[in-house]
């Protein structure tokens, strides 16, 4: 699984990293830093919770 970044469309509200900081990294204003995340196996559902958390749909799926 991927999570894709549209570092654009993102405002900082962390609820990605909120839901799984061990899988998204902000940067040092809170913005997620850019580029796309591989997700292994044992943490694809964490990472599913965190991209659709947020508000902006900045992160999209890919399987």
């Amino acid at each position: 699984m991927r999570i894709i970044v549209h570092r654009d469309k993102c405002q900082g509200h962390a609820r990605c990293w909120a839901m799984a900081p061990h899988i998204f990294e902000l940067d040092d204003e809170g913005y997620i830093v850019a580029g796309d995340i591989d997700v292994a196996p044992d943490d694809e559902k964490d990472a599913w919770r965190g991209a659709k958390s947020c508000p902006e749909r900045a992160l999209d799926i890919e399987k």
